[in-house]
């Protein structure tokens, strides 16, 4: 028997990724209303804006259920966070690791400033939850990706609006081969399939080389990433 609907509205942070797009679907089976926000800050692979509306319309289609809890999307201008981080995402230069031990594709505050901008259209919506597809299990050791900051977070943003607001984050403590199985688990080949064809991780926004997981350049953190993931979902599921 399925799970009961969670009446709340719920906002995904969705960048057009495979990771948020699992997200989106996880909230879409969860809840009773579910709005998308993404953000422009300048980032290279900015494609993945793009590929945004085609993965909303794809779920729609794919899922019609899913489809009529759909709601409005938003995209917000950020492009200070870019003027301001330079970092390997904002700026063309060869991505690498810092003398503090994070890769210089690190914008710092970047989850920070996404939640609080989205609490704050989460609430003038009515929505009381928060999605995003924060993880620290597989990921380059970001500081606002870890559990810890994004409860303390919570609290901020539930005194600071004094209203509830709930961050969930499915993906915190699973690993990419996990995330790939929990897509199958949510959308069966369907959502696969439109997460390998319309999603975007690279960091470098190439999407000229299709790869059996998806599109990239196949050699920066986020496509090896996707990659290993991929064939550790495919090995054990053989």
């Amino acid at each position: 028997m399925a799970d009961p609907i969670d009446p709340r509205t719920a906002l995904v942070l969705f960048s057009g990724g495979q990771d948020s797009t699992v997200c989106l679907a996880w909230a879409l089976a969860r809840y009773a209303r579910v709005e998308t926000i993404g953000f422009d800050y300048g980032q290279r692979h900015r494609v993945e804006l793009q590929c945004r509306g085609t993965v909303r319309g794809a779920i729609s289609q794919a899922f019609p259920a899913w489809g009529a809890r759909l709601g409005d999307d938003h995209v917000l201008d950020l492009g200070l966070l870019g003027q301001i981080s330079q970092t390997a995402l904002t700026e063309e230069r060869a991505i690498e690791m810092q003398a503090n031990g994070l890769p210089n594709t690190f914008v710092p505050g970047r989850n920070l400033l996404f939640l609080n901008l989205a609490a704050v259209v989460a609430y003038r919506r009515g929505a009381s939850v928060l999605v995003g597809g924060m993880c620290e299990t597989d990921y380059s050791g970001y500081p606002d990706c870890r559990d810890n900051t994004l409860k303390a977070l919570q609290v901020a943003l539930s005194l600071g609006l004094d209203a509830p607001m709930t961050v969930e984050t499915p993906l915190m403590f699973i690993d990419k081969a996990q995330t790939w199985a929990m897509s199958e688990q949510l959308g069966g080949t369907a959502l696969q399939d439109i997460i390998r064809e319309h999603t975007h991780t690279c960091y470098l926004g190439d999407r000229r080389q299709r790869h059996e997981w998806g599109y990239g350049c196949g050699t920066c953190p986020a496509c090896e990433l996707r990659q290993q993931g991929f064939a550790r979902y495919r090995a054990a599921a053989a």
